[in-house]
């Protein structure tokens, strides 16, 4: 069928009579984009919030204190579980939520470096 350059592509870019060419994964810009979309949502920030204050919730103590449904509340947890803005440890039953400050850490500092970078 076809290669594989729709993950890839080469861009020449001419700047100050300068060219040089970069790869950019497409995968990849597509992997960062879910991340950032997954810390885009009014609610999964309302969790976030949340776990803010109180630092290690239920799924329970979540949908309970944002009233939503279980299941909504488990589906955004799991966005970000997938996106690793949170950390999750079993306790018998039990599933334990709290914020993996390093990787919100680590968003906060690429998005200022976007915003700084298109500003300049």
């Amino acid at each position: 069928m076809g290669s594989n350059q729709s993950n890839s592509n080469i861009i020449s870019v001419n700047l100050n009579n300068e060219v040089s060419s970069s790869t950019i994964n497409y995968l990849d810009i597509k992997k960062g984009a879910a991340i950032i979309r997954a810390i885009n949502h009014k609610l999964r920030q309302s969790i976030i919030k949340l776990l803010e204050e109180k630092s290690n919730l239920t799924v329970t103590e979540i949908y309970v204190k944002l009233r939503v449904e279980q299941s909504v509340a488990s589906q955004h947890l799991a966005i970000l579980r997938r996106a690793e803005f949170v950390n999750t440890s079993r306790e018998g039953k039990n599933i334990h939520y709290s914020l993996n400050r390093t990787r919100l850490t680590e968003i906060n500092t690429f998005v200022k470096q976007l915003l700084h970078r298109e500003n300049a």
